[in-house]
Formats: structure tokens, sequence, C-alpha cells
């Protein structure tokens, strides 16, 4: 066996996860995490369910942090986790909620501040999630997802993930020049 041969055989092991790869069930993992965190936190901003604060606290929030329209930013930014969130989960449309959520990630990072990266003041949370999206926009959701029999998504995936990355930093950055 050689050593290539070898490295592969590691990496795509059947007997881990039947007929797909190790690689394959990390990427469900990661998804599932990831994906159903940041549900739960749009869930929090829309509805108020797991403790959150519902939409009239969560836009005097966005009013208090220079956005105008306050109401309208917690719909969308709560929608966007939601709908962003789920579609990771379920690798359903993975770049577009990578790009919903990359949109989210940059006013979170702007509203947040830079000032310390670790808690309690930090930013450390917000750039591990952050850093899952883009890699899992950038390598796609993997074999066990509603992407995988999509074939337009399957097949131009690298192409669509960074499209997707490009185009929710601009609406990310565009929704920052509104915010006082």
């Amino acid at each position: 066996m050689t050593q290539a041969r070898y490295d592969r055989s590691l990496l795509h092991d059947s007997s881990a996860a039947g007929e797909g790869s190790v690689h394959d069930v990390g990427l469900l993992v990661l998804r599932l995490v990831v994906g159903l965190s940041m549900a739960g936190h749009g869930t929090m901003k829309l509805f108020g369910w797991f403790g959150g604060p519902g939409l009239t606290a969560t836009g005097k929030g966005f009013s208090m942090a220079g956005y105008p329209a306050g109401d309208a930013m917690a719909v969308i930014a709560g929608l966007s986790e939601t709908l962003g969130g789920l579609g990771l989960a379920l690798g359903l449309l993975t770049p577009l909620a990578g790009a919903a959520l990359t949109g989210v990630f940059i006013n979170i990072l702007d509203v947040r501040g830079f000032g310390a990266y670790f808690p309690p003041k930090g930013i450390e949370l917000e750039v591990v999630l952050f850093a899952s999206v883009i890699a899992l926009t950038l390598t796609g959701p993997g074999r066990y997802a509603v992407d995988h029999y999509l074939p337009v998504l399957r097949d131009a995936r690298p192409r669509y993930g960074v499209l997707a990355l490009v185009a929710g930093a601009v609406v990310g950055f565009l929704v920052l020049l509104i915010r006082d």
C-alpha cells in the first residue's frame, strides 16, 4: 500500500460513516451545532424563545446600537439568524445560508467592538462561530445534506461559496453604513 493510498483511506473510512466518509460526518456535526445555535439565537430575537428578549426588546437594542428602525432591524436579524441557521443545519442552500449569516456576523462584530478577544467582554465566541460559517460556506455541507441532492449546488460549490461570502459581506457592510 502506498503512502498516498494509506492517507486517503484515513480520510474516507467507510466503516465509520456507512457509505460516507469521516469528513462528511464531521461536516454534519459542525453544521448541526453551528446552524441550530444560530437558529436558536434568531428565535430568541423573533419569539422570545429560550429566554430571549423577543422582538420589542431586540428592536430597542438595535435602536440603542444606532440602527434606524430598530424593530425592522430586529426582524431582519432574527430571520437571517433563524433561516440561515436552519439552512446551515439542513445543508439546504448552504451558500445562501452562509451569506445571510455573514451579514449578521459583520454587524455583530462591529457592535461588540474589537476591544477584547476573550470573555467576559470579548468576541471569541462570535469569531469562532463566524469562522465556522465561513468554513462551511466554502467547503460545502458534505454528503449528508439536502444540497448533496441539488446538482447545481453540488457541482459549482466553490464558486457559489465564494460569491455568497462576498455578497453577505457587501450587504453586511451596507447595513453598517446606515448605522449612526
